[in-house]
């Protein structure tokens, strides 16, 4: 079998900030929405195995379909804000959309399915047209709408759909703003409403059905931080009347009937089981785990699973022996500048539970095996919760920073647990947590990169030793080659964000706080010990969420002050001297782009040149040239002048550029890049155009710099606007260079570039890959990466015998990665195998 062109390395996004929008199917497996795709992680594997792409809006409910065999599940349910919902069902292995059901006039915020006879799939759906419906999938494209529930100015936020015992007959809970919870049945095709369960004194916020023998448990959470426990049952007509006025205490009853057609009427009788009070705030999820039995006998007893807007999670269950039903765990953040859990989820098998926070982090604990049972924090995927703006690799290529408007920086390297044979990705340290959206970032060192926002500012960030420390455990690389430098001695421990503040100060040693023996704070710092100030960590794996909000921060070495409007692009160049920035800009007094010196931080010049912002910036591979691409259709090429007695620091002065009369490209110019030998350059626009420029000569060779370039490739018209373009820095066979163009689309194209073909007939542009609808991104390729270097990050560590080390060294050759970001909030690594193209 042939190897693949392109494989999905890692991809890292995060859960959409909604309630209801994850859901952890009985094979181990979670679905969550992150913007308008479903994500399917596979938390064993610590990655995110599958990529449903269907939506146009973003996803805000996703639920498994569970089976009563408790198998895996085949089904799947999402809706969105583009008023739909798709049921996804497994087909040779892989999900398939099966099934669209359209009708509501608003965006669908609550979902819940279950199976009928002949594998018809139920399907509840609740949304903010003020409406709940129900839909019979059964095969079709389209799903019947069998009812509409109408709730006029009443809104409800969750469903839950079951089947009342002895019956196959379907029952639905509904809870929303009214701070009550209705249940309607389907009897005779319709929706007939049987009760409503009162109690609650606010919003109710989450309802969820579990079965248990031949009763029912209905769990309701609202804002009033109460969670109540109902119990259905149905009730035969001896069950009146049967106790004498001394037997126990019994709950007031709310008893309906189910009439149906040719079947005898059933009589159900709902009491309230518990009222649960144990959260500080608003309870926003609960989730079942049902008893699980094996050979006969209770593996895993009844619980229930409840989230809080007070940052903690809870596991409820009846006592043996009273049945009065007690807090048994609670997890959660003590601290922290987060808002609380959106929602909870617990695995099969109860031994790990999650939650989505408001910024869209998915937090994990796992229960010891031994038996104290204690829960601690575990290692679970992360990502930005708003569009990647940018993205660069270290120059080592062994990790990936990025930026977005979720107003965060990230950092992303490979780990490998010890008993893994593959490395998989992970975040390690969020450098800067910004009080405005990020755009662009440039690295200026292995450990240093400076960073631009919607702000006229922009900042340098320096790596602190514990952050240097702690990517030498969880990559594997040695310690003392990184700390090798005699800076190190100078480094900051850390750095914190002072309240109300933007700028990340370093915290040295003699800084870090401590209590005296007396409980008096030492300095003014350790009265945020508990809330924002740094801890040093000593990690041997990626970090949970809330020590990435707060210990992996990185100092603030240095502001940039020059531009007059907010930040949109900055470019370094090899020898990590210089830094080229660019502003927005709707004149050509505001276009110019700035140069820094990095040893310095000194402006050194202004190039003044584009007409409107400069989208796009890079400098070639040997820092001889400056390629600037722009809004106006026009791209501007800067050349670095011989140093001289009068002007020993580097000035550029401008060789070539394009006007707009004579421009090839019609539209915005989005991208560029150099090829590796710095004598071509690649342009790419909203015109779906790419081309190639040159020759521009290199300072290997002696050719001279010509004024005049031209398209030295044929046009390539790649059907959608060419949003971002990237040249491999390794060669294909023949020579030839092979280039990533990213679309609006989200698809990523591979073409391979002959030069010597020169431009006759189009035949210098060989198309050899492409990433599927599985694998593309939902939304605009934002920025293409490649990793500097050949191979796969993480693979390098691996020790083996000296012949096969020399083998897996030469199958490593073989391989390149590329890092893409895009809108849709994802960050992507694929493996591409050069000798497939």
């Amino acid at each position: 079998m042939a190897a693949p062109v392109i494989e999905t390395c890692h991809i890292a996004c995060c859960a959409n900030r909604t309630p209801n929008v994850v859901s952890w199917g009985r094979g181990g497996t979670i679905a969550f929405g992150t913007c308008t795709s479903v994500a399917l992680y596979d938390p064993q594997e610590r990655r995110v195995v599958a990529v449903l792409n269907g939506h146009t809006g973003r996803v805000n409910t996703v639920q498994w379909i569970h089976r009563e065999d408790c198998a895996p599940e085949s089904h799947l349910v999402s809706g969105g804000s583009d008023n739909r919902l798709i049921v996804w069902e497994v087909q040779n292995g892989k999900f398939i959309q099966s099934v669209e059901c359209k009708g509501h006039t608003g965006a669908v915020c609550a979902v819940d399915a279950i199976y009928l006879e002949d594998s018809k799939v139920l399907v509840a759906s609740s949304a903010s047209d003020s409406t709940v419906r129900l839909w019979l999938c059964d095969g079709a494209k389209e799903a019947e709408c069998l009812h509409t529930l109408s709730f006029g100015n009443s809104f409800m936020m969750d469903v839950s759909l079951a089947l009342l015992p002895g019956s196959r007959v379907p029952i639905l809970a509904c809870g929303g703003d009214t701070s009550q919870v209705d249940l309607y049945v389907l009897s005779n095709g319709e929706l007939q409403k049987s009760m409503s369960l009162q109690g609650h004194e606010d919003w109710v916020r989450g309802v969820t059905w579990t079965s248990l023998g031949g009763e029912l448990l209905l769990a309701s959470c609202s804002q009033d931080c109460l969670i109540r426990v109902w119990r259905l049952c149905a009730k035969s007509g001896t069950d009146a009347h049967t106790e004498d006025d001394h037997t126990i205490i019994k709950m007031k009853e709310d008893v309906f009937e189910v009439r149906e057609k040719d079947v005898p009427s059933s009589v159900f009788a709902v009491t309230l089981e518990t009222v649960l009070a144990g959260h500080e705030n608003w309870v926003y999820g609960v989730h079942w785990q049902p008893p699980v039995y094996k050979g006969g006998e209770l593996q895993q007893p009844l619980s229930l699973l409840s989230a809080s807007m007070d940052k903690t999670m809870i596991i409820w269950a009846p006592e043996e022996g009273s049945g009065v039903w007690v807090e048994q765990v609670r997890v959660g953040e003590v601290g922290g500048n987060t808002l609380g859990f959106y929602g909870c989820q617990m695995s099969p098998d109860g031994s790990m539970i999650a939650a989505h926070a408001f910024h869209g982090a998915l937090h994990l604990w796992c229960k010891d095996q031994d038996e104290k049972g204690q829960w601690r924090p575990g290692v679970v995927i992360s990502g930005h919760f708003n569009a990647v703006q940018d993205l660069s690799w270290d120059p080592e290529g062994e990790f990936i920073l990025s930026v977005g408007s979720d107003q965060t920086t990230r950092l992303f390297t490979p780990w490998r647990k010890q008993d893994d044979k593959q490395a998989t990705w992970h975040e390690i340290s969020r450098p800067q947590i910004h009080g405005y959206d990020m755009q662009c970032l440039a690295m200026v060192g292995r450990f240093q990169f400076v960073s631009g926002a919607d702000e006229k500012v922009l900042r340098v960030f320096q790596a602190p030793r514990n952050f240097v420390e702690n990517f030498a455990n969880i990559s594997g690389t040695s310690k003392e080659k990184l700390l090798t430098s005699s800076d190190a001695a100078n480094l900051p421990e850390g750095a914190s964000t002072p309240a109300l503040g933007l700028s990340n100060k370093a915290v040295f040693q003699g800084d870090l706080a401590h209590k005296s023996n007396e409980g008096e704070f030492n300095s003014v710092s350790d009265q945020y010990q508990s809330e924002s100030y740094f801890n040093p960590l000593i990690m041997t794996e990626p970090p949970p969420e809330d020590h990435l909000l707060q210990n992996t921060l990185w100092p603030e070495v240095q502001k940039l002050y020059g531009h007059g409007f907010e930040m949109f692009c900055l470019a370094s160049d090899s020898g990590r001297a210089l830094v080229a920035s660019a502003c927005k800009a709707s004149k050509a007094e505001h276009a110019g782009v700035l140069l820094w010196s990095t040893a310095t931080w000194r402006q050194l010049q202004t190039l003044p040149c584009h007409t409107l912002t400069v989208t796009q910036m890079a400098f070639s591979p040997d820092a001889q040239l400056l390629l600037a691409v722009s809004r106006d259709r026009t791209w501007s090429l800067w050349r670095r002048n011989p140093p001289t007695a009068e002007s020993p620091e580097p000035r550029f002065s401008l060789h070539a550029h394009t006007e707009k009369d004579t421009a090839v490209h019609s539209r915005i110019i989005w991208s560029c890049d150099w090829s590796p030998d710095s004598k071509y350059f690649v342009t790419s626009s909203r015109d779906k155009k790419v081309i190639v420029w040159g020759p521009c000569g290199s300072e290997e060779s002696d050719a001279p710099l010509s004024p005049e370039i031209k398209p030295c490739s044929s046009i390539l018209d790649v059907g959608d606007s060419a949003t971002a373009v990237a040249f491999c820095p390794t060669l294909c066979s023949n020579n030839s260079f092979l280039l990533a163009v990213g679309l609006e689309s989200g698809r990523i194209l591979l073409y391979r570039w002959s030069p010597d073909l020169g431009s006759a007939g189009g035949n210098d542009w060989k198309h050899c890959g492409g990433t599927d609808i599985s694998q593309s991104h939902a939304l605009t390729v934002k920025r293409l990466r490649w990793r500097p270097r050949a191979g796969r990050a993480g693979r390098e560590n691996q020790e083996d015998g000296a012949s096969e080390g020399e083998r897996e060294e030469e199958e490593e050759s073989s391989w390149v990665q590329l890092a893409s970001a895009s809108a849709d909030h994802s960050v992507k690594i694929f493996n591409i195998n050069k000798r497939a193209l």
